[in-house]
């Protein structure tokens, strides 16, 4: 088995690993956080939509969320049967500028190097 991947360590603060390559799939945006009929994604998309975001403009937020783990620091990691999943609560930088805390979740897969978006929602 592969090692692990290992978040980045800068002045005490853990940094998802190769963040600057972080993949945010358009049909992850498009048929979850921003659909209104997807049964786990339609509150997401209620509450995205609300700072700004809208399916036609998806790319607004996959960028955001790509500063996302760029900006913040992983707060849990989690070994699944598929990767390493990493955690990131912080402030997401929204068009209407008022940038709630957004809790969003990165997998690497096993035998990968890049993370790959999995899901987020407001942070609690």
């Amino acid at each position: 088995m592969p090692s692990l991947p290992v978040p980045e360590e800068r002045a005490g603060l853990v940094k998802l690993p190769n963040a600057a390559q972080a993949i945010v799939e358009s049909r992850k945006i498009t048929h979850y956080l921003l659909s209104e009929t997807h049964p786990d994604g339609k509150s997401k998309e209620n509450f995205f939509s609300r700072f700004g975001f809208h399916p036609d403009r998806w790319e607004a937020l996959a960028a955001a969320l790509r500063q996302h783990c760029l900006q913040h620091q992983v707060l849990e990691t989690k070994t699944t049967a598929w990767g390493v999943q990493y955690v990131i609560v912080g402030a997401l930088q929204t068009p209407d500028g008022r940038d709630p805390a957004v809790r969003s979740v990165w997998q690497i897969d096993h035998g990968a190097d890049l993370p790959r978006f999995i899901s987020g929602r407001p942070a609690r």
